[in-house]
């Protein structure tokens, strides 16, 4: 297969990735699980090398030779969108690229909890959507602000690397930049979005102190920042995003966060037991109780505030695998190997699972 086959290939199967490495055959990414491409032999450096090449201009081409890495996107005609990195290994190219379809799903489409429209009613302020790599951030992120695009008259800016779903034409205007192609860096990207006059900021991804100190002052000057982090919990994210500040500056930190933070959802992609994956999810909102505890740095508190928020919105990743557990959609086994506190998930289905 050429690889516009092994990419038609990947949206038929509906896989979540491709990956093209020396010494083993095309690889796909199906619910989680890497399956090899039946039929295809293994990857020689020359084969990847020229898989890689197809898909990449000259000037990316030349760009990734000189960094030894490249992030970029590529659409396969109007079938759909794949975010590309790719790598050396072992002095070997490589590449893994993500699915991305032309549909952007809503929240009802990706069972997500409704808390996540009060998300899109926001005027200004500070969401982030955190969780690892390969879970749904990007996904949950792009509903979120479609569903801004489509019943807002707002202006819409994302800063991307590369950009990832791309926004259907609503009643708000979206720009959309892509880092190398559309700006330099982050920094400049990020200085220069508070010229732009946008209502709605999305930072792809937030990598390093100057990303993060940007996107809070973005949040701080009124207007909605969405960001993602690689992180596991609520609590894990303040403390991230604190950690990375020097210490003489995480008061400030603390204060700035407990006033424009709205919400944080970490979300998990769990197996069903009929196949497929389903959003398991901690969502803590900023009530004042949060803010507080944010400001004082007394974090480890979070958890025990989402846990007894129920009636607001707020639900520990437990409570959401358990209601998943009593709805039928996962098994016990799958749902303990997925829970932070596995103690916690068997209490509550002891406590609740026979009423």
């Amino acid at each position: 297969m050429d690889i516009y086959q092994l990419l038609e290939l990947t949206i038929s199967k509906e896989a979540s990735d491709l990956h093209l490495s020396c010494g083993f055959p095309p690889i796909l990414r199906i619910d989680g699980t890497l399956i090899p491409v039946v039929n295809e032999p293994t990857l020689t450096k020359e084969r990847c090398s020229e898989l890689v090449f197809q898909i990449m201009s000259s000037e990316q081409r030349d760009l990734f030779l000189a960094n030894k890495e490249l992030d970029f996107s590529f659409a396969l005609e109007e079938r759909a969108r794949f975010r590309v990195n790719a790598y050396f290994q072992k002095g070997f190219i490589s590449a893994a690229l993500r699915l991305i379809p032309y549909k952007i799903r809503t929240i009802e489409d990706l069972t997500l909890p409704k808390i996540c429209h009060s998300f899109a009613k926001l005027r200004q302020g500070f969401v982030l959507i955190v969780g690892p790599t390969g879970h749904g951030k990007s996904t949950t992120i792009a509903a979120i602000i479609n569903e801004i695009n489509l019943s807002e008259k707002r202006h819409i800016l994302t800063i991307e690397d590369p950009i990832e779903y791309v926004y259907p034409k609503g009643t708000s205007l979206v720009s959309q930049r892509e880092m190398h192609l559309d700006t330099l860096s982050w920094p400049i990207a990020l200085r220069s979005a508070l010229r732009e006059d946008p209502d709605v900021v999305l930072v792809g991804e937030m990598r390093d102190y100057e990303t993060i100190a940007a996107a809070m002052t973005i949040a701080e000057t009124g207007h909605l920042v969405f960001a993602t982090l690689h992180t596991n919990s609520a609590s894990q994210t303040i403390d991230r995003i604190v950690d990375v500040f020097p210490e003489n500056q995480q008061a400030q930190v603390r204060m700035q966060l407990a006033g424009t933070l709205e919400g944080v959802v970490s979300e998990r992609l769990v197996p069903m037991i009929t196949g497929g994956r389903v959003p398991a999810t901690e969502i803590m909102i900023a009530t004042s109780a949060v803010r507080n505890v944010i400001r004082e740095g007394r974090t480890h508190l979070l958890d025990n505030i989402i846990q007894t928020s129920g009636e607001l919105g707020m639900e520990t990743l437990e409570m959401s695998l358990y209601r998943l557990l009593r709805e039928g959609k996962v098994s016990m086994d799958i749902a303990q190997m997925y829970a932070f506190r596995p103690e916690e998930l068997m209490r509550l289905f002891k406590g609740r699972g026979r009423k």
